[in-house]
């Protein structure tokens, strides 16, 4: 096979990831990352094109940058999917690792994934839509369950309420449906059953009905140590999570993967990319949280380093439909990322500080930029509040830990934070086994 050029849309964690996996790969010729940020920089070109821009995109696609159209466009979010960056590109001849638009509304309308889980018998909380607060508020005072409120539309991963009440899921409701508390996105709300048990995130590779599980993931929302503290964008994840044990895996395949892939075909879509599936493993088995269209962050970042085989051949297979599961190896070990955070995430958080990162070449770590730039004089700024991603590899997950926190504490920029006890859960389990 001949070089590829590839294009990487996406300026955060989950892209340089991307980008760091790809170009690994023997078939990787020219890459260009947009917009990219400033670690992104340090691997790849960058170009300045907005990744909600999708004419800028596919005019960038379509020229190369200078160097004739690219080979392959891999989206990392999933705002370009729900905005028809992947049926522009096609449209064109482009491959591409993402979704179309028919497929992204798994993410995009968390009403149209209620009805389709609902539609194909798939395990997850009973639950309804609403756009009128007073039937919302009917149902909530009769559910005879604790409730959680979520905007249909995307949020920026920010449209979940989880109320102590009932008067507080109403509340919230309101907030969506009358006071236009997440804007259009929450013109259209669900309401379903707070389920009990412990999360974990399971991707998909997706090309039609054939699918790779990757390992499962488990990342940390909450800001602070213990799970305390307001909710993030991802203070850290690890995989593979042993909570998702073979017996869940196997129902999570026979229960949630096939009659998810087989609705998709049956409604038309021809799914090409990945598909994140949001586990709740309750006392009834997994069941499903949430769809997502693309690699979760941070997990896609303890993901990659684990694919052993070529990264970039999967997805240009996957693009182009020629995608066989069996050629895809993963490692036996775990990774672990820590996220380096500027002060005051998730609030309000400083910007431009510059950032003195750790010095050498580390074949079992991987520094990973999400919040960064670059300035004129070549320095490297905090631009986010998720700054920076360190990544442990390691036989045992301990390791792996060992390798991300040491990298962690080689960082250096003002106001510079991170959780201690990434893998707490994992951990505790391993001891009780001992």
């Amino acid at each position: 096979m001949e070089k590829l050029d590839v294009l990487v849309v996406g300026s955060g964690g989950r892209e340089h990831a991307l980008v760091k996996a790809i170009k690994k790969s023997p078939l990787c010729g020219n890459l260009v990352c947009a917009p990219g940020n400033g670690g992104i920089a340090l691997d790849c070109k960058t170009c300045p094109v907005s990744a909600e821009d999708i004419p800028g995109l596919v005019g960038l696609a379509e020229s190369g940058n200078g160097g004739g159209r690219f080979s392959l466009v891999v989206c990392g979010p999933e705002v370009p999917l729900s905005l028809g960056l992947a049926d522009e590109l096609r449209s064109r001849g482009i491959p591409v690792y993402g979704p179309s638009k028919n497929g992204a509304v798994l993410e995009a309308s968390k009403a149209f994934s209620k009805n389709f889980l609902k539609k194909y018998g798939i395990p997850t909380a009973v639950g309804e839509n609403f756009t009128d607060s007073s039937l919302a508020e009917e149902y909530i005072r009769k559910a005879p369950f604790d409730v959680v409120i979520k905007a249909s539309g995307l949020a920026a991963g920010k449209g979940v309420v989880i109320p102590e009440n009932k008067d507080e899921a109403v509340e919230a409701a309101c907030d969506m449906l009358e006071n236009g508390m997440f804007g259009d996105s929450g013109r259209e709300i669900v309401v379903e059953e707070k389920m009990e048990g412990e999360e974990a995130s399971i991707m998909l590779v997706v090309c039609g009905r054939n699918y790779v599980m990757l390992p499962p993931s488990q990342d940390h929302k909450r800001v602070g140590d213990g799970d305390m503290g307001p909710n993030t964008g991802g203070m850290g994840a690890y995989a593979p999570a042993a909570v998702a044990t073979e017996e869940v895996l196997k129902l999570v395949r026979e229960r949630i993967v096939e009659p998810t892939l087989e609705g998709l075909e049956k409604e038309g879509i021809d799914y090409r990319g990945t598909l994140y599936v949001g586990i709740m493993i309750t006392k009834d088995g997994p069941k499903v949280v949430e769809f997502n269209v693309r690699f979760g962050d941070p997990e896609c970042q303890v993901l990659m380093p684990l694919i052993k085989s070529d990264v970039l051949e999967l997805l240009y297979g996957v693009a182009n439909g020629g995608f066989n599961p069996d050629e895809v190896r993963i490692s036996e070990g775990y990774a672990a990322i820590v996220v380096v955070c500027a002060e005051g995430y998730p609030g309000k958080y400083r910007k431009g500080d510059e950032i003195f990162l750790p010095k050498g070449d580390y074949s079992e770590k991987w520094v990973v930029h999400a919040g960064t730039k670059s300035s004129p004089d070549g320095k490297i700024l905090t631009n986010g509040g998720r700054v920076l991603g360190m990544v442990g590899l390691g036989g045992r997950l301990e390791e792996a830990l060992e390798n991300a926190y040491s990298l962690a504490g080689e960082v250096k920029f003002d106001g510079a934070f991170f959780r201690k006890d990434i893998g707490y859960r994992e951990l505790r389990r391993e001891s009780l086994r001992k």
